[in-house]
């Protein structure tokens, strides 16, 4: 009889070039029934650790795009490795313009036996769907799971903690574009594109912090903020055009009691904590800059022992 794929076990594991731990590959059942993949490496075969997701920018690109970045930018998850955190890439479904401000909560229920939802999942809640996942890890210390995004998926982290609590212990968001989550208004400023109808805001200048709050829905922005109980370090890039994006996501954590901390540093890379393979070895910022996320790690998943 033929065996059927069971979701706990890798669909793919394979060695990555001048390390000793592989990279496993699983397949997340999402809440509508579709999978989405994600990495498991771990410091070694046996023993349970932290485990850090992470995740960069917009979704798509499913497994090429996965694989192509478990080979292409291996200093960052080398050092959790050595840091002795259990860590991998995810990938998932593409982000929907507006979709978490329109959208609402995600609702359940029934019919004709089955489930049947108000709307689509969106993109951070896959991540909900991995973290879940990889929380049965045999090798994972389920209490203790952490995320690191960078762009939009800093966007997503701040989404997934405002909705969803107690998910992760503790995250990073570097350069978070949190447009949608601070409910930014720039209907009047970004141009649409006439084939789409939708916003293109790509070139837009958000530098300045006092600039961007007064274009947030601030009651809004408060209300999700106040949501937040995980312990967040948000990341900036000094030269960024989003750079006031940044600072202003991280003043409001601060202002409304949160445990957040604010760094940021001067970098000419779109995502310098995640450097690729071919920029050659990492600059003493990108060295350092991870070194300071790992601290920050360590401080909060741990704290209970792990």
């Amino acid at each position: 009889m033929a065996s059927f794929w069971e979701p706990s076990q890798p669909v793919l594991v394979e060695e990555v070039a001048g390390s000793t731990r592989p990279a496993a590959y699983y397949m997340a059942d999402t809440r509508d029934g579709l999978y989405a993949p994600y990495v498991v490496r771990t410091p070694a075969d046996e023993g349970t650790f932290p485990f850090v997701f992470l995740a960069y920018g917009n979704g798509g690109g499913g497994m090429d795009w996965l694989r192509r970045w478990v080979h292409t930018r291996p200093y960052v998850t080398e050092r959790l490795l050595a840091a002795g955190y259990a860590c991998g890439w995810s990938r998932y479904r593409t982000e929907v313009d507006l979709g978490f401000n329109r959208g609402g909560p995600l609702r359940v229920d029934g019919r004709q036996g089955m489930e049947l939802m108000n709307r689509s999942p969106l993109e951070f809640e896959d991540e909900l769907a991995i973290l879940e996942h990889v929380r049965r890890h045999p090798n994972v210390d389920g209490d203790n799971l952490g995320h690191v995004g960078v762009s939009h998926a800093g966007e997503m982290l701040f989404k997934l903690a405002s909705r969803y609590d107690g998910v992760v212990r503790a995250g990073v968001a570097c350069e978070p574009a949190n447009h949608e989550f601070l409910d930014l208004r720039l209907d009047d400023v970004a141009p649409v594109n006439p084939e789409t109808g939708l916003r293109s805001i790509e070139e837009l200048q958000f530098q300045d912090p006092a600039w961007v709050r007064s274009r947030i829905n601030l009651p809004v922005a408060i209300e999700r903020i106040d949501a937040i109980d995980v312990p967040m370090l948000v990341m900036g890039r000094d030269e960024d055009h989003l750079q006031g994006i940044f600072r202003v996501s991280y003043e409001l954590l601060h202002e409304q009691g949160k445990d957040a901390e604010w760094v940021s540093w001067d970098h000419p890379l779109h995502g310098y904590i995640f450097p690729p393979l071919a920029d050659g070895e990492p600059d003493a910022v990108q060295v350092d800059a991870i070194s300071g996320l790992i601290e920050f790690l360590d401080r909060h998943l741990k704290s209970s022992g792990a």
